[in-house]
């Protein structure tokens, strides 16, 4: 009686009780955000969908649906989070077969991609148009996260006794609620993005005189509240000062990864300086670096082989 009773709940409702049961207060905020937003359309689309009337045919619809105003990577996170409950109700006996097996992922035409990562002549470039004044500005915070990888909400977390600078090194343990009307500290994306990274000499020197005199518990680039964008378009003036691509903070995380690469660092090193929970991820952001490095690769192996004949 009380399985049938389930059976009939509005999907959307059981959506949210299980977000509510499994995860409140397990994830970070900003993830809790984008299941609740994924609630919001699951109300949208399907007001009146009940749990078991879930089928195959019912949630393909739902995706397709969702599709025809998000981008196709958007429509595979929205699925991704679906996909959880609806298991967990074919677990409990509420939808009598897994209806998320073979769905077709689909999309509309995703807009012209930004330039996602500069080359080294062009990253040189832009380090030259930085005003690294005496005091903590932007362009101290673009140096640094070109120079670590840092994501931009780390970067903002980081305070003077996160920096060692006897060892040339830089503790990753926190990030900046910079989203929220009065910012906090939060937790790490997961628990991977805890991690200490070698800072070059120069980067230590220069910042050991820079928060020498600074409160060694509270964020060295945080005065008041904080815009992504405030950042972005510092970094649009310096781009286009340097006649070079426009990028966003967020590129220069992937700027600094793709030259690592390309200097011939490993793919485990570099997911785990970027904080990342697994190669796979890493081996997916970066899959064009990667080929191109395997053909560079192959030409040496040809090249070898011939000087043995």
């Amino acid at each position: 009686m009380v399985r049938k009773r389930k059976s009939d709940q509005l999907f959307y409702k059981y959506f949210k009780e299980w977000i509510e049961l499994y995860k409140v207060g397990a994830v970070r905020s900003v993830t809790l955000s984008k299941y609740n937003m994924s609630l919001q359309r699951v109300y949208e689309l399907a007001p009146n969908l009940k749990v078991g009337e879930i089928d195959r045919r019912k949630y393909q619809q739902l995706l397709n649906d969702y599709a025809l105003t998000h981008e196709k990577q958007t429509t595979m996170d929205f699925h991704h989070q679906l996909k959880g409950a609806i298991l967990d109700a074919v677990d409990e006996g509420l939808i009598a077969t897994n209806p998320t097996r073979k769905i077709i992922i689909k999309g509309k035409k995703p807009k012209e991609k930004r330039t996602k990562f500069l080359n080294q002549f062009e990253i040189q470039a832009l380090l030259r148009q930085l005003d690294l004044s005496s005091e903590i500005n932007w362009d101290w915070f673009i140096l640094l996260v070109a120079k670590t990888g840092l994501r931009f909400s780390e970067a903002l977390a980081l305070t003077p006794n996160d920096f060692d600078f006897s060892k040339q090194k830089l503790s990753i343990t926190k990030t900046w609620n910079y989203k929220g009307t009065t910012g906090n500290f939060q937790p790490t994306k997961n628990q991977s993005s805890k991690r200490t990274l070698q800072i070059d000499w120069q980067t230590a020197m220069q910042f050991s005189q820079l928060i020498k005199n600074l409160d060694p518990n509270k964020p060295i680039f945080v005065k008041n509240r904080v815009f992504n964008s405030t950042i972005n378009y510092r970094l649009k003036v310096l781009c286009t000062n340097a006649n070079i691509p426009i990028i966003t903070i967020h590129s220069l995380r992937h700027t600094h990864a793709s030259l690592l690469l390309f200097a011939g660092v490993s793919i485990a090193s570099v997911a785990t300086r970027l904080g990342h929970s697994s190669m796979t991820t890493t081996q997916e952001t970066y899959l064009h670096i990667i080929q191109e490095l395997e053909n560079q690769d192959n030409d040496k192996i040809m090249k070898h082989l011939a000087l043995l004949i």
